[in-house]
């Protein structure tokens, strides 16, 4: 009999049968509220009607056109979908599967583009568990251990983490970039820096907001270098942060972003996008791959960006975001086992802490299983495992905020 791997661990105990919108319900017909999505995936809630409609036309009429051997029409007109919410220029795209196949791929197209070998990404960054996306995460040992040595060519600098370093934003951000002049001053010089890779808010690595002066001053050397300024908006685009791009509330553009997970409302694509210029430097042959743009994933896709405009997903993302962390700061209050609440928009952490400082695992770990005994689905992340995170739906209303709030609150005092 055959089973799956045992490295394989649920994080919930949910054999779901069905979704719907922001629930999911087991086999026993138990409703859960999912504040999961998949990992962020299913922006706009579990079948939507509008996503199910396209997917289940799109498989009746083509499954599959390998696009570097035929076109079809749903990845054309998603591709001009995307040109309309894409930073302006970055407008040819190439697309992949997964999170992780685009990091690989943008880093790809940074070395052919420049010429140089060495990309810069910063501590507690999550880029994917493939070889060269792995060699570029920092969010845990676990991605990286045991199967060394890694992809040649990676460095890595600090990310302004105020709350663990106990300084200020500001000091924060003045402490990263000082040091990430000194990586350049000793360890990765100007002219063999490709590329700066970062997520706009560190995911795995404990919902940290990139703070607006830190990722303007990697544009500011980015430019200086002649390096490439990626952004892995994998969890944080197509609204996840209350805007459509994590990136946007710095004013900074980037020379390449990331897009996947929220894309699609659970179907498998994900891309890069760049200007002309930059991606007329891939070499021949570079990009390509049997499943990338798929026919059903792009229909899907297209209906997910459809679903988020018309629905102003965006702005609800920022509001209900808004109302949960106003929520979650409120329990964070009443029990000093948490010691921060931070985040923006849908995408909100939650960081146990013992009473000197340290991370407490043990504590966030029993808080997220409570939640989950009351019907609430939560995730854990961070490098020690004591960040609870919070990921509704895109379409999660104040109603369904207010009753997490309420399960966490429960849930948080069971755990203490």
């Amino acid at each position: 009999m055959a089973e799956l791997s045992p490295v394989l661990k649920q994080a919930t105990p949910v054999l779901a049968s069905r979704g719907d919108g922001v629930h999911v319900y087991d086999e026993d017909d138990r409703q859960y509220l999912d504040f999961t999505a998949g990992i962020g995936v299913t922006s706009t809630g579990h079948c939507h009607p509008r996503v199910v409609e396209a997917a289940q036309k799109q498989v009746g009429t083509l499954i599959h056109g390998q696009y570097t051997t035929i076109m079809h029409r749903p990845l054309l007109d998603l591709t001009q979908r995307l040109g309309e919410v894409l930073p302006t220029g970055l407008d040819r795209l190439f697309y992949v599967n997964s999170g992780s196949e685009a990091v690989e791929a943008s880093v790809r197209l940074a070395r052919q583009a420049t010429g140089r070998q060495n990309v810069i990404a910063f501590h507690g960054g999550f880029h994917g568990r493939t070889m060269g996306a792995g060699a570029l995460t920092t969010s845990g040992t676990k991605i990286r251990a045991g199967i060394g040595p890694m992809m040649p060519g990676t460095v890595f600098a600090p990310f302004p983490e105020a709350y663990r370093q106990g300084w200020s934003e500001e000091q924060a951000v003045r402490f990263a970039l000082r040091e990430l002049d000194h990586v350049l001053a000793t360890v990765s010089a100007p002219q063999d820096t490709a590329a700066l890779l970062v997520e706009p808010v560190l995911g795995e690595g404990g919902y940290i907001p990139a703070p607006a002066a830190f990722l303007q001053g990697l544009r500011e050397r980015a430019d200086k270098l002649g390096a490439v300024l990626i952004l892995d908006e994998v969890q944080t685009g197509v609204g996840r942060t209350g805007t459509f791009w994590g990136h946007e509330p710095s004013g900074i553009h980037p020379d390449v972003v990331i897009t996947a997970k929220g894309l699609a409302s659970g179907f498998p694509i994900s891309g890069i996008a760049a200007g002309e210029e930059l991606m007329g430097k891939a070499w021949p042959g570079s990009q390509g791959g049997t499943y990338g743009g798929n026919a059903v994933a792009a229909a899907a896709a297209l209906a997910t960006l459809d679903v988020v405009r018309d629905e102003n997903l965006v702005a609800n993302a920022a509001e209900q975001g808004d109302r949960l962390m106003e929520g979650l700061r409120k329990v964070a209050a009443e029990h000093p086992v948490i010691g921060d609440v931070r985040g923006r928009g849908l995408m909100i952490g939650n960081e146990f802490t013992t009473a000197d400082g340290e991370p407490d695992g043990a504590s966030a770990a029993r808080a997220h299983a409570a939640a989950a005994e009351r019907g609430l689905l939560l995730l854990t992340c961070g490098p020690h495992g004591n960040v609870v995170r919070m990921i509704p739906p895109l379409i999660v209303t104040a109603e369904q905020v207010d009753n997490a709030v309420g399960l966490w609150s429960e849930s948080v005092a069971a755990a203490a």
